[in-house]
């Protein structure tokens, strides 16, 4: 009698699941449609009203109040020369977007472990791309940098490290490789 209890309870939970899963997969009811004003007059067809005189077009404000202006200060190339905008146009804009620039990383630190360097150095990149001024991606991409030659590079990312974080956790490293390639730069120029 035991086993047959137990074997009811089965199958009545069973029933019971399988209840829950099609209650959940039933269209949801209906909705109900509210009715609409007949008395309100129809709305204007832009088609009847030829555009306006003064230059604005059908629909928008004329007001200077209304309008945005989007377009960069006059100065705003001098004042921003890292932004890399000499002609004033913006081909391409990447959002800020911390969680994929902390995969980007993830992902350049399996490159760089797998000794892919070109592959981690796109993925570092493109970490900046998505959160600039990251310190540990700026000296991961600088190490790699280090590894592959670029000694430019890394010098370069390496300084932008340190001014990120002076006192951060990869500092110590940051200094020490800045040093060894002065020494390196430094020996380079006497062999020339």
């Amino acid at each position: 009698m035991d086993v047959r209890f137990r074997y009811l309870l089965v199958a009545i939970l069973c029933l019971w699941l399988t209840a829950a899963a099609k209650a959940q997969d039933s269209p949801p009811p209906p909705v109900e449609r509210v009715p609409t004003d007949k008395s309100a007059p129809p709305p204007k067809d832009n088609a009847k009203n030829p555009p306006r005189s003064d230059n604005v077009p059908a629909g928008e404000s004329s007001s200077k109040q209304t309008q945005i202006d989007v377009a960069a200060p006059s100065d705003d190339v001098k004042a921003h020369p890292e932004a890399g905008l000499g002609n004033g146009d913006i081909d391409e804009f990447t959002p800020y977007n911390p969680m994929k620039a902390m995969k980007d990383v993830e992902v350049g630190d399996f490159y760089y472990k797998k000794e892919n360097y070109n592959a981690a150095i796109s993925r570092y990149r493109e970490a900046l791309d998505f959160k600039p001024h990251d310190a540990e991606a700026t000296f991961k991409l600088a190490e790699v940098l280090n590894k592959t030659g670029d000694t430019a590079g890394a010098t370069e990312n390496y300084q932008a490290y340190l001014k990120i974080l002076p006192d951060g956790p990869y500092a110590k490293k940051a200094h020490e490789a800045l040093s060894k390639l002065k020494e390196k730069m430094a020996q380079n120029s006497a062999k020339q």
